[in-house]
């Protein structure tokens, strides 16, 4: 299924319109990780292609957003060295050590150099913890160290007593009562990959351990119980705006599955990530030419509750697409 969902999308998406950012990094991501257990050459194609184009037009890593694309050279350079991927990395990692702005407490402020107000968002730790995770697997261990700093630090300023995680710190308009979906699902999925990283090296790391462990039993406890999927905003239940969000439950899927491959959670997690896969491929529709990931939250800022509930849910969203195509592997031969 996650073969056919890529094959059609890029078949009906050149990798030229894809931009450089975090929506087109996160797919290619997916395509990246799919290639890996498939052999599927025309998504190497598609990915390596486009980070070539982007790397030839020109990029600039100027806040958390536009650092996933690394995550790809990360990958295309764990086949071969390459001075132009090589240098996406260094760039992307230059930007983290001396150009991003930090807050107060050393936590890497999501908006760069765009903003002037230094603040801490969730989605961060996917954007440039992703990278910091497959470095620091590949190549250099001290960035695990890094990335491991800078969860507790999030953690110390966004996670609340009952395990979920704001979506900003100090956020002019944001209504911290609001648990945003994809928000803490962003978490979930980046923290269970560094762990994973951490148990291949027979290594632990108690205190994100802990930080993970209390943040999946929330999430755990506000699962939909007949979908397997998750409300955009998982704090307030009733409103009658309130929809259950495809991506968000993905990355739920993914982190969850991936934790308990690796140990990292028992056997109620893998409960829970085979019912939320199932939630996503019931939002995975006959497009015609082939299976289309819908029921997906358009961009999303730290804003009042209701601007929450009013983000527009589109259909082939290409970081919808790439999250989807991770559960799916994730989950894939899972015992039922």
């Amino acid at each position: 299924m996650a073969t056919a969902i890529a094959l059609r999308y890029i078949d009906e998406h050149p990798y030229e319109d894809e931009i450089w950012d975090w929506k087109s990094g996160v797919l290619m991501h997916g395509f990246s990780e799919l290639y890996q257990v498939t052999g599927e050459q025309r998504l190497h194609d598609y990915y390596q292609s486009w980070l070539d184009y982007r790397i030839d037009q020109g990029y600039q890593i100027v806040w958390s957003d536009s650092c996933p694309p690394a995550i790809t050279a990360v990958a295309l350079l764990s086949e071969a060295p390459n001075d132009d991927y090589q240098s996406v990395v260094d760039n992307t990692l230059e930007y983290l050590d001396l150009i991003s702005p930090r807050t107060e407490e050393g936590g890497i402020s999501h908006n760069g150099i765009l903003g002037n107000r230094l603040s801490v968002w969730l989605d961060s730790l996917f954007m440039f913890g992703m990278v910091l995770n497959r470095w620091g697997e590949l190549a250099d261990p001290d960035r695990l160290d890094m990335e491991s700093e800078q969860i507790q630090i999030f953690a110390d300023i966004l996670q609340d007593d009952n395990g979920f995680m704001r979506h900003a710190q100090d956020w002019p308009g944001y209504d911290e009562s609001v648990y945003w979906a994809r928000g803490n699902s962003w978490v979930v999925a980046s923290l269970a990959d560094y762990l994973r990283i951490r148990v291949e090296r027979d290594q632990t790391d108690p205190d994100v351990e802990q930080i993970f462990r209390e943040h999946v039993r929330a999430i755990i406890g506000s699962q939909d119980e007949e979908t397997g999927r998750w409300l955009t905003v998982m704090s307030h239940p009733d409103e009658p705006d309130n929809y259950l969000e495809t991506s968000a439950t993905a990355l739920f899927s993914y982190g969850i599955a991936r934790a308990y491959r690796y140990g990292i959670l028992g056997d109620a997690g893998r409960k829970v990530a085979l019912k939320a896969i199932e939630g996503v491929k019931e939002m995975i529709v006959d497009g015609g030419d082939g299976p289309v990931v819908t029921g997906v939250s358009t961009a999303t800022d730290p804003w009042s509750l209701q601007e929450y509930l009013d983000v527009a849910v589109e259909d082939d969203v290409n970081y919808g697409v790439g999250v989807a195509i991770l559960a799916l592997i994730e989950t894939s031969g899972l015992p039922k």
